[in-house]
């Protein structure tokens, strides 16, 4: 099974002849269902007007759904030829288009369920949006704000910001083993040169390094470097040379809580919603504190109502939008498939909610139209479907599993795979 571009080993060097062609809000990408809008949503935090403006979007210009990201962003399918102009007025209108050449950079996922993060998302992304230089940053490039739970922190960021007791926090630069104390204050500027530091390691390498995990060996970023330049920027700092990086698990679906409000969190089958069960979701949201889009396609409502007059978890379920621990859609995710993705060689949506009440079992898994396998879960330990010529292939950890027919009961069998522990690295 081949890894996941993050994971590409130093002693793997990547010489990219090209800038990345990752879709934005202004640059669409076109799919065969139509063009393709990814609009970043900072910290994943929208307001419950501003959800509402992107129902409009998809109505207006698109095909009626709103997809999830594993950034927390989201995207529009089916959008129209020349409706760019239009798009970027309705986006503008909410908020969400900021200074031109800067919309793909604002990759910055946050913890969802914490609101001390949310002034380092606010004030990271107008450095980055008043930077000139970080528009030369890959739109895969990603910021992770955590609040010191380690549950962002473990998607593999470029740089990652810890926060720590004392209003202080660590700096991270990719997957280092140590880190850089800075005073909380000072961690969104600390964040905007680690980017900097980045863009000049990547241009002394000439190799077009999209990530950090990307830049070779002889320009690798160096803590003691940082550091100096944090120095020479007016920010304290110290190097920490080993941190013992906490894990914590991605919010679950949670219903009811013991008062009558205390948030929650909805998962969308697949991570696809109508514009209608959006804007149930935005209404409960109006209600309550907004919400915040997580990168594990899932949406935090802070504060949502629980109970009558507005029974935020009986319209959510009513709309078909999950917010029960245990329900099977938790374990289950699939690419775009058909009839969306020109590669993919079948409907991969349609089979895995044909199947999801059948096939259950521990291991989660993971519907690929084609040998890219987009948006799988990181590591290696969930059942991998995928599509062939010759229909779908079942495996585990890289290892094919034969089946016959009877595709439902080989999924529940390969999910009941005997797997090692999962360690934060494989969730």
């Amino acid at each position: 099974m081949p890894q996941p571009p993050s994971a590409v080993s130093r002693d793997e060097p990547v010489i990219r002849d090209r800038g990345d062609a990752c879709p934005g809000a202004l640059r669409l990408h076109a799919a065969d269902d139509g063009n393709l809008a990814r609009v970043r949503i900072p910290g994943g935090a929208l307001t419950a007007h501003q959800a509402l403006l992107l129902a409009s979007a998809a109505d207006r210009f698109g095909d009626g759904h709103l997809e999830l990201t594993s950034r927390g962003n989201v995207q529009l399918r089916g959008l129209a030829d020349g409706c760019g102009a239009g798009l970027a007025t309705l986006l503008d209108e909410a908020g969400l288009l900021p200074a031109p050449g800067h919309e793909r950079v604002r990759n910055i996922v946050a913890t969802p369920t914490s609101q001390d993060v949310l002034p380092w998302v606010r004030e990271l992304d107008r450095l980055l949006c008043a930077n000139a230089r970080v528009t030369a940053l890959s739109g895969r490039f990603l910021f992770a704000l955590d609040d010191g739970r380690g549950d962002v922190a473990a998607l593999d960021p470029d740089v990652t910001v810890l926060g720590r007791p004392g209003d202080r926090a660590l700096v991270r630069l990719g997957a280092a083993a140590g880190a850089v104390a800075v005073a909380a204050r000072d961690a969104p500027r600390a964040v905007l040169l680690a980017a900097e530091y980045f863009l000049d390691a990547a241009d002394a390498a000439g190799t077009r390094a999209w990530r950090v995990a990307e830049l070779p060996a002889g320009h690798a970023l160096d803590d003691a470097e940082f550091t100096a330049r944090l120095t020479a920027n007016g920010i304290d700092a110290a190097r920490v040379p080993e941190v013992a990086w906490p894990y914590a698990a991605p919010p679950r679906p949670w219903g009811r809580g013991p008062g009558s409000r205390g948030g929650l969190c909805v998962l969308p089958p697949l991570g696809r919603m109508t514009t209608g069960q959006w804007r149930v979701l935005a209404e409960v949201a109006g209600h309550g504190d907004g919400l915040r889009i997580t990168p594990w396609r899932t949406v935090v409502l802070p504060d949502a109502p629980l109970r009558g007059p507005v029974d935020g978890p009986a319209l959510l379920e009513e709309a078909g939008l999950v917010v029960a621990a245990g329900n099977p859609w938790q374990s289950v995710t699939a690419c775009t498939g058909r009839p969306g993705c020109a590669k993919s060689l079948a409907d991969v949506r349609a089979d895995a909610r044909a199947l999801v009440d059948r096939a259950r079992g521990p291991l989660p898994v993971h519907w690929s139209g084609c040998e890219r396998r987009c948006g799988h879960p990181r590591g290696t330990q969930w059942v991998d479907v995928l599509a062939t010529e010759d229909g779908y292939r079942l495996s585990v950890g890289g290892h094919t599993l034969p089946h016959g027919p009877d595709l439902a009961a080989a999924l529940t069998a390969a999910r009941e795979t005997t797997a090692s522990p999962q360690s934060p690295k494989t969730q």
